[in-house]
């Protein structure tokens, strides 16, 4: 609007020097066009100062999207880590518990003949807990360690319903100790005790691994087979045919 003013300003003052060069008529009509163009001018410069207004809102709102962002990243690897901290302290809470029970289980013969008071076999939560460190030993990695807990396990609770799956996971570390012939000896007499079980297809094919890995393929093939044949549509079966197809 001050362009505006200013430019009609100088236009009135130079009217009565051009006043012997153009009619009243030519007059008018260029300072009408004149009026025209400038408010072309306006409106182009609002539109350029409102595109710049919104291009400046868009970049606040990405600028406040990205510290929102930046601020939930940093809370879950935040999380993440606190969760990873608990995961170990956990699995290391296990391991001392139990090296302290099997501390305190070789002490007790020594103590001056003093008759030990004898454990609590039917006791469920104990039962469970047994198991649950075991078990978690196990998913810790832990292999010698969660070994020797499930034998304890099953020895301490052998009518217990988690003893099929502690005889499973005492298979699985075993194998992974490489003592192959005690994980072979394992899951057989899982499957001798319990036929039924509803890891029967993978305890098939976790004998099968140990017999190619004690050199029994003829053993392993027959095994297979037997996978392939009698759950079919197992996921065992499955890598079961992979394997028999491999060595054709």
């Amino acid at each position: 609007m001050k362009q505006r003013f200013l430019l009609l300003l100088a236009l009135c003052f130079a009217a009565p020097a051009q006043a012997g060069l153009f009619s009243d008529d030519d007059a008018r009509k260029q300072i009408q066009q004149l009026e025209e163009r400038v408010l072309r001018l306006e409106d182009a410069s609002k539109q350029q100062t409102k595109s710049m207004l919104d291009l400046q809102g868009q970049i606040e709102a990405l600028n406040t999207e990205i510290r929102k962002l930046r601020g939930q990243n940093e809370e879950l690897a935040h999380g993440l880590q606190d969760a990873e901290k608990r995961e170990k302290d956990f699995y290391v809470d296990l391991d001392t518990r139990l090296r302290r029970f099997e501390s305190t289980n070789e002490a007790a013969p020594a103590a001056g003949g003093a008759e030990a008071a004898p454990a609590d076999h039917d006791d469920p939560v104990a039962e469970n807990r047994a198991y649950e460190a075991a078990y978690g030993l196990y998913k810790g990695g832990s292999n010698a360690s969660a070994a020797k807990a499930f034998q304890e396990f099953i020895k301490k609770y052998p009518q217990s319903v988690h003893v099929p799956n502690a005889s499973y996971w005492l298979g699985n570390a075993l194998f992974n100790l490489g003592d192959y012939k005690g994980a072979l000896d394992t899951y057989q007499a899982l499957l001798k005790a319990y036929p039924s079980t509803p890891r029967a297809a993978d305890v098939l094919f976790d004998i099968a691994g140990c017999q190619q890995e004690l050199k029994q393929g003829a053993a392993a093939q027959k095994t297979l087979k037997q996978i392939v044949a009698k759950y079919p549509s197992s996921e065992a079966a499955a890598k079961a045919k992979k394997q028999l197809a491999a060595k054709k």
